[in-house]
């Protein structure tokens, strides 16, 4: 049997390790910066180039890097329309650019914007949110400013770090930067920048609370010792979540979150909703903050292997703006169609008459139930969903009613928008970690006559390119 070797480089229209210097235009949804270097007529022909490609440039993509920038790289993969390659030095830095806080930024591939001022972040993640909007669903539509987190560091309540059960072989450079000493290690951290496979080691986390980060060396310890007296026989993934039981490590216990919600009434007892506004994310901020500091919070526990989302400073008025958008449309109704244990369908059950939790998860459906009746919440019921008939059983009349959806990051399946389309609920709220397929989505819901109504995104992961983007579609 022959081995099979490593894929040769494609060396056009660069050769391997190639330098070059440009400048950085723009940033992608990618956390990526963007630049061009023009190319001979000879080069771009053997490319079968489009014919505008001269005037543009050959694109170049280089993490780490900010708009405006002149840069020093060094190429280390070519693809059909464009390369990729490493910074090598900074010669014209942005303004906005600042000392990262972490010691391994740039080589973890956990973060992309910690070399980003935290005002400029915001602004980049509204703008690609306007892009994948525009380029995606061919849509031209505002996209309001970007609601930040209260914390900028310090925020995620769970971490997994992973580890091989096999020592790695780690190359250190000497000071030459040409002759690099071996050693071997358990690295247990997060995959490096650009690899799929290479883990670098993370002794704490800057973005992971504070009390996770205290949790962590005792965690790292004892996973070392084992790994070191061989009982694990395949690679694993830890978990350190932070919750009201401190930090909890164990993927089966019950947790659980305390969330204030803005709006909430008496059990059962559905409050009026706040009125639909247009002003700025700051007033709305604002307005959402005041409600709740006038609000009992929702207790919810679930297993802490479950969806969650992870940044819990932000959650109060994430939930509350989900409920304003689905209350505005005037519906009495509300379906929470990826309800999981219960959050927005819960957080949202006070502006409505009855709320309906769907869940393909048997266990989740039980969290839920339980919730509502910890909190005293009697106008919402939970079903299990069969991903075949996800509405089966609904009463709801679909004019009365609204619908939250906050599917994976892959988005959502024919079967679903088609089921969902059939129902024609009278307006859906959309939740999505993912504007790209959001916006893929988003085109599905205006062909079956829905109409965009508001995009907002909230900042749920600071210095890193994600966030979720919230969209509201009327029939």
């Amino acid at each position: 049997m022959c081995a099979v070797g490593k894929k040769k480089f494609n060396d056009h229209p660069f050769p391997y390790r190639t330098e070059l210097e440009l400048e950085i235009s723009t940033l992608t949804n990618l956390g990526v910066g963007l630049g061009r270097v023009p190319l001979p007529d000879s080069q771009l022909s053997a490319l079968n180039s489009q014919p505008t490609q001269p005037a543009t440039g050959w694109v170049v993509m280089v993490p780490f890097t900010l708009p405006g920038e002149k840069v020093r790289v060094r190429v280390y993969r070519n693809h059909k329309n464009f390369s990729e390659a490493d910074l090598v030095a900074v010669l014209t830095p942005s303004p906005h650019r600042i000392v990262p806080r972490c010691s391994l930024f740039g080589t973890c591939g956990g973060c992309q914007y910690q070399h980003l001022t935290y005002a400029e972040q915001l602004k980049w993640k509204r703008q690609q949110v306007q892009e994948v909007l525009k380029f995606m669903a061919g849509v031209e539509f505002s996209v309001s400013p970007v609601i930040p987190s209260p914390r900028e560091f310090g925020y995620r309540s769970k971490i997994t770090p992973h580890f091989s059960a096999q020592p790695r072989r780690k190359e250190i450079p000497s000071a030459k930067d040409q002759v690099s000493s071996p050693t071997s290690e358990f690295p247990i951290g997060f995959l490096k920048q650009s690899s799929r496979f290479e883990l670098i080691d993370v002794p704490q986390c800057d973005i992971a609370t504070p009390e996770i980060n205290a949790k962590l060396p005792e965690v790292r310890a004892k996973t070392q010792q084992r790994l070191a007296a061989g009982e694990y026989k395949r690679d694993a993934t830890l978990l350190l979540r932070h919750a009201q039981e401190g930090v909890v490590t164990d993927y089966d216990a019950i947790i659980h979150e305390v969330i204030a919600v803005a709006g909430r009434a008496e059990a059962g007892h559905p409050g009026s909703p706040p009125p639909a506004t247009k002003n700025s994310s700051a007033s709305q901020l604002s307005a959402l903050n005041s409600q709740l500091s006038a609000s009992p919070p929702l207790r919810l526990h679930f297993l802490a292997r479950d969806f969650f989302q992870n940044n819990p400073f932000i959650l109060p008025a994430f939930t509350s703006y989900v409920r304003q958008q689905a209350a505005a449309s005037g519906a009495k109704f509300l379906v929470d169609a990826y309800c999981g244990s219960g959050l927005f369908a819960l957080s949202a059950a006070s502006a409505f008459e009855k709320v309906a939790g769907i869940e393909l998860s048997a266990s989740s459906i039980k969290f839920a139930t339980e919730n509502a009746a910890a909190n005293g919440i009697t106008n919402a019921t939970f079903q299990a969903g069969d991903a075949a008939q996800i509405f089966a059983g609904l009463t709801f009349p679909p004019a009365d009613t609204a619908v939250i959806i906050d599917p994976p990051r892959k988005g959502c399946d024919q079967s679903f928008l088609d089921q969902l389309f059939a129902f024609g609920p009278r307006a859906v709220v959309y939740v999505s970690c993912d504007p790209a397929t959001q916006m893929r989505d988003l085109k599905g819901f205006l062909a079956a006559g829905y109409q965009l109504t508001a995009v907002q995104p909230f900042d749920l992961f600071p210095q890193t390119r994600h966030l979720e983007c919230v969209i509201t579609l009327v029939r």
